[in-house]
């Protein structure tokens, strides 16, 4: 195309078709010298950037100064930007990595929304090594408003997750701190008392929802973990040989608890559901058939039924009303109920203990009443004998 020149020094446009409307319109050009070279380049249209000979030269007078890059440095500066952030392991882009590697989906839908909701916002753009105390401080304070703190923990113990998958996976260095959790007492056992545990009873034999009362049943036969008993297949039970195998539970390895008499009785009758002619192989099975994900609003309201308090949780609370009533049996050791719960660590099953203890104390006591019940017993048998010089 034909150069037309401008009254303006190192200034000219070309005539070419105009984008978005009919006709021609010009398209401006200036001309510098930068290091003993000629550089040559467009500034802009007549229309579209309302472009005019004096504006091209005073962007001219800028990429003279170096106030402004041509249009060739800006492209090849952008390939460079994407070159470099293409090497930049952020936050986000370690997340997408840790969550593309996870075989398991347990809990990942659950870390994808604190991620969403609650990183990526923050953190997300930046590098480990951009992280400082300062930020991580303001994130907890403004959490802990409306948060939970065992929430808060769960939060900040992903981000801690993430950036230590980057540092061992040799991906990127870390932050110049050890990130800190909050401090949460995890320790909620619950228990009912006879009255309660009779009034829960009830409510669920009134229950017309089959599964919800079958798993709260369950739960206080066997002590499984909701999860698990979601997971629960028919091929899991072993009725010949009476024990369950838990499946990828919580600890991670599958695991073998006995299968007591109640429980028996409670899957014998329970129904094999089917689906469009087909069994479900899951005891509980959701809908279609396959796993179940929540019974949350069925088994509360069983609980709401029986008048038990709100934060009561209507099946991990059963699972501890299960271990409470073991240990305070004083028939159960700690050991036995470590296994029985399936507990990886001893120190999770030591909330039980001083129950374990209080039936240790009262079995003391029986040997303590013993002992002073024959010494009385002795003494009253003292006191009716009568002197040898007072007998005729």
């Amino acid at each position: 195309m034909r150069r037309i020149k401008t009254d303006y020094p190192g200034v000219f446009y070309r005539l070419a078709d105009r984008i978005g409307g009919q006709g021609k319109e010009r398209v401006y050009y200036v001309t510098f010298k930068r290091d003993g070279k000629t550089v040559e380049t467009k500034v802009g249209r007549q229309y579209r950037d309302d472009m005019t000979p004096a504006r091209a030269a005073r962007v001219r007078v800028e990429l003279i100064e170096g106030r402004r890059m041509t249009g060739a440095e800006h492209r090849e500066a952008t390939r460079a930007a994407q070159k470099a952030e293409a090497k930049r392991w952020t936050i986000q882009k370690l997340w997408d990595e840790y969550r593309n590697q996870r075989t398991d989906s347990k809990g990942l839908r659950t870390d994808a929304n604190r991620f969403d909701n609650y990183l990526k916002a923050a953190f997300g753009a930046k590098e480990p090594r951009e992280l400082i105390q300062l930020d991580l401080d303001r994130l907890r304070i403004g959490l802990l408003k409306k948060l939970a703190p065992q929430t808060v923990a769960h939060i900040l113990g992903l981000l801690k997750r993430i950036v230590n998958f980057g540092a061992d996976k040799g991906l990127c260095p870390g932050p110049g701190f050890k990130i800190q959790l909050p401090r949460v007492s995890n320790e909620k056992t619950e228990d009912l008392t006879p009255k309660q545990l009779e009034a829960l009873l009830k409510a669920i034999e009134a229950s017309d929802h089959i599964t919800a009362k079958a798993m709260m049943k369950l739960a206080l036969f066997s002590g499984m973990r909701r999860g698990e008993m979601f997971n629960l297949k028919w091929s899991d039970i072993d009725f010949d040989r009476n024990f369950i195998l838990l499946r990828d539970p919580k600890g991670g390895i599958d695991q073998r608890i006995p299968l007591n008499d109640e429980a028996r009785k409670l899957l014998k009758a329970h129904p094999r559901l089917t689906f469009k002619g087909k069994p479900s192989p899951y005891v509980f099975p959701g809908r279609h058939g396959g796993q179940r994900t929540d019974i949350h609003h069925q088994v509360n309201a069983i609980r709401d039924d029986a008048k038990l308090p709100a934060d009561f949780r209507a099946l991990h609370g059963l699972r501890h009303v299960y271990a409470s009533m073991l240990a305070s049996s004083g028939r159960v050791d700690i050991y036995t109920l470590q296994k029985l719960l399936t507990h990886k660590h001893p120190r999770m099953t030591q909330r039980y203990a001083h129950l374990s203890d209080e039936a240790l104390t009262r079995a003391a006591n029986v040997a303590g009443t013993i002992v002073t019940e024959a010494a009385q017993a002795s003494m009253d048998r003292e006191s009716n004998v009568v002197p040898m010089k007072d007998r005729k």
